[in-house]
């Protein structure tokens, strides 16, 4: 056993709870006063509910409860039926956790979304507009009214979207899922943002089988080079035909970010008619939720309220 091996063995936390949904077996983390406002947190990609562990604390201290899944294809999240299709669109994510927190009885929530998890925040809010109370988008700009060609920049910088449309890109990311990810974690953020011992505990979550297919899909279908997921369809052309939305929303976003600089998000104050605040974290980059967890913390408490 390495000396990594042995830091994982000591800080790699307790399994979380199981909760089944019609389409999934869900792992995932509830912590917090069991009968205070809910603040479901979803994480991006590619990464795993630990991104938000140091928010999550922050935010129970506040006298919020968090709820924290391991998305589909991600750790001991599990589809239930092989013949569901293994799929990855924002609005399948959407229903996935729309379906969580029916099967967990709550009603009326706040979302708080990274990466994946922001386009899945937003689409929530486009579908269950009576569930969804604010959101928050962290580093991942609006989709509403659909997602034209990017500037050749900002195509440069989203090469690995259009790596897995090709059959070779694809192989190559069902072949080294941990190698493909670790050039996002070296190029999204400043030099020296993470450790090693870091890196590997998450890289786990994407030994989950269905991870490869789920991350292709989702790359693929955001540029029509895969259909979205049946069940979502209706959620995704709503999106797409959706201009603005009036719920409350706060996007946080790194002035360093590697993959969606500010530039990127220029456009996103105009898809917002309610009360809009965008927080732009200096010398941080993709991953403000593990680079600036207090700072994130403060502005969804402040967002959120507390207790």
């Amino acid at each position: 056993m390495t000396i990594v091996d042995r830091f994982l063995e000591m800080v790699r936390p307790e399994p979380g709870t199981r909760v089944t949904t019609p389409l999934l077996d869900v792992e995932l983390f509830d912590d917090g006063p069991p009968d205070a406002p809910v603040a479901l947190l979803l994480h991006g990609w590619p990464d795993d509910p630990s991104t938000w562990a140091k928010v999550s604390r922050t935010l129970n201290a506040a006298g919020l409860r968090t709820i924290r899944p391991y998305l589909r294809g991600f750790g001991g999240t599990r589809l239930r039926d092989d013949a569901t299709p293994r799929t990855g669109n924002s609005g399948i994510l959407a229903h996935d956790a729309a379906d969580l927190m029916e099967a967990l009885g709550v009603g009326r929530f706040f979302v708080a979304g990274h990466d994946w998890g922001s386009n899945a925040a937003e689409a929530m809010a486009v579908g269950w507009p009576d569930r969804v109370a604010r959101i928050a988008m962290l580093s991942t700009p609006s989709r509403l009214g659909g997602a034209p060609t990017p500037p050749f920049r900002q195509c440069q910088r989203q090469w690995y979207h259009w790596f897995q449309a090709t059959a070779r890109g694809a192989k190559a990311v069902h072949d080294d899922p941990k190698g493909f990810s670790r050039i996002m974690w070296d190029n999204w953020s400043p030099p020296g943002w993470y450790d090693e011992a870091t890196f590997e505990a998450v890289a786990r979550s994407w030994d989950n089988p269905d991870w490869a297919d789920v991350t292709v899909h989702s790359y693929r279908a955001r540029w029509d080079e895969a259909p979205p997921d049946p069940r979502s369809a209706a959620l995704e052309a709503k999106i797409a035909h959706t201009q603005q939305i009036a719920t409350p929303t706060i996007y946080i976003s790194g002035a360093r970010d590697g993959v969606n600089p500010p530039e990127a998000a220029e456009s996103v104050p105009s898809k917002f008619s309610g009360p809009f605040e965008a927080v732009l974290l200096d010398g941080v980059g993709h991953f403000p939720t593990r680079e600036a967890p207090d700072a994130v913390a403060a502005a969804l408490i402040k967002h959120f309220g507390r207790r």
